[in-house]
C-alpha cells in the first residue's frame, strides 16, 4: 500500500494544488484526470520520487518498486535492444555475478578463521537467500516475450537502439518497466507511440498481470479498458471516484450540479443578509441583529463550484476550394518492397465530400497508400488526383517541418487568413498554448507540443482534401472533441487513419479495410462496420 500524504505544490507564490491525499491499494488501476495544467504530471513525478512537493510526502513499504514511464525520455544509445531491455534485471544479474565471484574467492582462500573470510561467508549466505528466494525465471525468454508483445520482431533484438525512432525507444523503456514487475506502474500518455496490437497487449498486461497502476492518458477506450478508479485534479484539489472513466464523467456532472445548487443558495442567502445589514445598520433597535449577521458573513465558508469548460469555442476549417467529383481515384494499384507485397491490384475511389477511414494492422498498407496519393513513392497502377487539389496533410513527422526560429504565435499568425484571424488567441488557448506560452520559440517545444501546433496550422490553411494520419495522438480529450467538431463541419474530402474508435465514430461514413494484400471497401460508418464484424473495437479488426 502506497500513501500520498497531504501533498502541496507551490510555484512562484501560486499554488498548483494543496493538501492532496489518497491511498494506492495493491490492485488499484487509477486514471489521473484533469485539464492540462492542473498538475497531473507533477503529481505523478512526486509519486515517482523525481520531484519534491512543497509540503507533504509519499509513504511506501521499504522494498516497494515504483516504476515511471514519462512522456519523453532520454536513452543512451550504446547497446542493442535486447541488452537495453535486459537492464530490467540488472539488480538480479549483479546479485548473481557477485555471488559467483565470492564463491570463486572462497575456493582459493585458506584463512578460514579470519574475520574477512567470515564476512565473505555471511555475504554469500545473504545473497544466496535473496537470489534463490526469487521465482525461477528464464530472463531471456521474458525479455523476448515483452519485446514481441510490444511490436518488435526477433531481427530487431540485436540492432542498436540508435537505429530506432523515439516511439520505438519508448517501447524498449516500457518493456524494461513491465519486466521489473513493479508494485506500482506510473504511465504518462503510454499509448502515444504504440500501434493497435501493442496497445491491446499493454491493456491485457495491465489488467491481468500488473499490480497497481496510475495512468495519465487521452485515449478514452484505453483508460476505460484498464482502470477501475478515477482521481480528478481540479482547482488545486483531488476528487476520488471508485469507478472507471465513463462512469466518473456521469458522477462528476452530478457533483457539479449539486455544487452549483448549493452555491446559488448560498449566494442568495449572502445577498439577503447584506440587504438586511444595509437596511438596518443605522437603526439602534436592530444593532445586535446587524452585528450578528456581519459576524455570520465573516465566518461563512464560501462554496466553490469546480471549474468546468464553458467556452463555446467553435473552430471551422476554411471553406474548401472547388474540386472535381472524384478528388482521389486509385485503380489496380500495387506496391511491393523487394519480395514483400504490401497490396496488389487495390482500388480506392473517393467521392467529393466523403469522409473515409483507413483501418487495418500496422504494415497492411494504410500509410503506403497515403504516400502513393501524395506522390511520395512509386507504384504500379493508375492514380488520379484532381488537378485543382489542395491537400492538407497531417503526418507523424509533421512537427519536424515547423520553422523552429518562430514563436508559437508567429507560426499561427503566419498561417491564419481571413476572419479566423480574430480567433487566434482562442484557438491557441484551446490547444493549450494560451497566455505567455504563445511566445515560446518552436525549438524549445516537446514533440507533443509541436504536433499540436502543426494541427493548428492545418486548421487554418484552405484545403479541399484533408489527409490525417493518427491526428489525436497528442491531443487531450477536450481538444480532440474540438477537432472532431471542426472536421464534421469541413465541406471537403477527408481521409483518416486512426485507431481511435471514439474519434472516428460519427465522423467517417465509409471504411477502407487494409489486410492480406487487399483493400476492401465498406459503405458504412465505423460503428456499423465493427457491428457487422461482430467486434467491439478497432483493436480487434487491426489485429
Amino acid at each position: 500500500m502506497i500513501s500520498v500524504d497531504a501533498l502541496t505544490v507551490e510555484f512562484s507564490g501560486s499554488t498548483l494544488f494543496s493538501d492532496i491525499s489518497f491511498v494506492v491499494n495493491e490492485t488499484d488501476k487509477i486514471a489521473l484526470m484533469g485539464k492540462n495544467g492542473a498538475g497531473k504530471s507533477t503529481l505523478m513525478k512526486i509519486i515517482a520520487g523525481i520531484q519534491k512537493p512543497t509540503k507533504g510526502g509519499i509513504s511506501a513499504p521499504k522494498d516497494a518498486v515504483i516504476a515511471y514511464l514519462p512522456q519523453h525520455l532520454l536513452m543512451e544509445d550504446d547497446c542493442t535492444v535486447m541488452e537495453e531491455a535486459s537492464k530490467a534485471f540488472a539488480s538480479v544479474f549483479a546479485m548473481r555475478d557477485e555471488m559467483e565471484a565470492l564463491n570463486k574467492e572462497l575456493e582459493t582462500r585458506t584463512d578460514y578463521e579470519s574475520e574477512s573470510y567470515m564476512k565473505v561467508i555471511e555475504r554469500v549466505s545473504d545473497l544466496s537467500e535473496k537470489y534463490y528466494a526469487l521465482e525461477e525465471v528464464n530472463y531471456e525468454a521474458e525479455v523476448e516475450k515483452a519485446l514481441l508483445g510490444l511490436g518488435f520482431v526477433r531481427e530487431d533484438f540485436q540492432k542498436p537502439t540508435s537505429a530506432f525512432s523515439g516511439g520505438w525507444r519508448m517501447r524498449v523503456e516500457l518493456a524494461k518497466i513491465l519486466l521489473q514487475k513493479p508494485d506500482l506502474i506510473l504511465m504518462d500518455e503510454p499509448t502515444n507511440h504504440l500501434d493497435i496490437d501493442s496497445i491491446q497487449w499493454l491493456e491485457d498486461f495491465l489488467v491481468n498481470r500488473a499490480k497497481a497502476v496510475i495512468v495519465i492518458s487521452h485515449d478514452r477506450a484505453f483508460v476505460d479498458a484498464v482502470t477501475n478508479r478515477t482521481i480528478e485534479v481540479t482547482m488545486g484539489k483531488a476528487y476520488d471516484y471508485k469507478v472507471n472513466y465513463s462512469h466518473y464523467l456521469e458522477l462528476r456532472k452530478e457533483r457539479r450540479e449539486q455544487q452549483q445548487k448549493a452555491y446559488d443558495e448560498q449566494q442568495k442567502f449572502i445577498a439577503e443578509t447584506q440587504a438586511f445589514i444595509e437596511r438596518f445598520k443605522g437603526t439602534y433597535s436592530k444593532t445586535l441583529q446587524v452585528q450578528s449577521r456581519v459576524k455570520m458573513l465573516e465566518k461563512l465558508e464560501l462554496i466553490e463550484v469546480d471549474e468546468i469548460d464553458t467556452s463555446a469555442l467553435k473552430l471551422r476549417f476554411p471553406p474548401a476550394p472547388h474540386s472535381g467529383k472524384y478528388p482521389v481515384r486509385a485503380v489496380d494499384v500495387s506496391k511491393s518492397y523487394g519480395d514483400h507485397t504490401v497490396f496488389k491490384n487495390a482500388s480506392v475511389i473517393i467521392e467529393k465530400g466523403e469522409r473515409v477511414a483507413f483501418v487495418g494492422k500496422n504494415g497492411a498498407g494504410k500509410s503506403t497508400m497515403i504516400k502513393a496519393i501524395m506522390g511520395e513513392i512509386g507504384f504500379e497502377g493508375e492514380m488520379e488526383i484532381v488537378p485543382n487539389a489542395r491537400i492538407g496533410y497531417f503526418a507523424q513527422n509533421q512537427a519536424s517541418l515547423l520553422d523552429e526560429n518562430l514563436t508559437i504565435f508567429q507560426t499561427v499568425d503566419d498561417a491564419a487568413k481571413g476572419e479566423i484571424r480574430n480567433q487566434i488567441k482562442n484557438i491557441l488557448g484551446a490547444f493549450m498554448f494560451g497566455g505567455d506560452i504563445s511566445q515560446k520559440k518552436v525549438k524549445v517545444l516537446s514533440g507533443g507540443e509541436k504536433t499540436r501546433l502543426a494541427m493548428i496550422k492545418l486548421l487554418l490553411e484552405p484545403a479541399n482534401i484533408l489527409i490525417l494520419d493518427e491526428p489525436t495522438n497528442h491531443l487531450d480529450m477536450k481538444t480532440k472533441d474540438i477537432l472532431k467538431e471542426a472536421l464534421l463541419k469541413f465541406d471537403g474530402t477527408l481521409i483518416l487513419v486512426s485507431h481511435d474508435r471514439d474519434f472516428l465514430s460519427g465522423l467517417a461514413d465509409k471504411v477502407f479495410e487494409f489486410g492480406n494484400q487487399r483493400i476492401l471497401e465498406h459503405f458504412e460508418g465505423i460503428d456499423d462496420f465493427l457491428k457487422h464484424k461482430k467486434m467491439e473495437n478497432l483493436r480487434e479488426i487491426e489485429k
